[in-house]
């Protein structure tokens, strides 16, 4: 397995095993095809929690995605308002996946080389792209953004209910950029590894425990 650090602030394992609602979020210009997407889908299958598991495929706009996450959330919710929560985000979906945390404070929270400010990193993917894992394409317009932008948060409420896998060589993002965001999060620092996280099948037994599979 690539060389690693585990930094906690205590036990990361899900008390009380999986959650009512675990959303996966993947990553810009990816989709629910993508690898991880998929061997989160496999996982679940495997375990018997497939109905527990949402991967949806996201919408350029990120004020689209956020409008699709909210209104399945929101009507869960309403109709189980004790239900438990769990997201899951890979890159931009990690970003996602931070400001839902943050809506919803009773969640765990588990990314994947998450985004930190994509409203930088993105600037040059303004245009029509082409989705990995797809025959699609996207259109990215500068508006988007300036959404990105408003939707950061400054700040972490209960860190301690976030898991963070970081990659050292993750070659778009920068890691210590993310370990520095999540600072008091459990943090699984892959000494190695790339930001598609091409190692995951060693990754996923830590994931498995984060989200209560094990």
């Amino acid at each position: 397995m690539t060389p690693f650090i585990l930094n906690s602030p205590g036990g990361f394992a899900r008390a009380g095993g999986v959650a009512d609602l675990v959303v996966y979020l993947h990553g810009f210009r990816s989709s629910s095809k993508s690898v991880k997407a998929q061997k989160m889908i496999d996982v679940f299958d495997q375990a018997g929690f497939s109905s527990h598991l949402w991967v949806p495929d996201l919408p350029a706009s990120p004020a689209q995605a956020m409008a699709l996450i909210d209104q399945q959330v929101d009507a869960r919710l309403q109709s189980s308002p004790g239900m438990s929560l769990t997201f899951i985000g890979s890159s931009l979906g990690g970003f996602y996946a931070t400001v839902l945390g943050e809506q919803h404070t009773q969640a765990n929270v588990i990314l994947l080389n998450p985004a930190i400010k994509p409203y930088d990193d993105l600037q040059d993917q303004i245009g029509r792209k082409k989705v990995y894992f797809s025959d699609e394409e996207i259109e990215f317009v500068p508006a988007y953004l300036d959404d990105l932008k408003a939707m950061e948060r400054s700040s972490l409420i209960y860190p301690e209910r976030y898991f963070l896998v970081a990659a050292r060589d993750d070659e778009v993002l920068s890691c210590d950029t993310m370990l520095t965001r999540y600072q008091g999060a459990h943090q699984l620092y892959l000494l190695g590894s790339d930001h598609a996280l091409s190692d995951f099948d060693e990754v996923l037994p830590f994931v498995k425990l984060a989200v209560g599979l094990l």
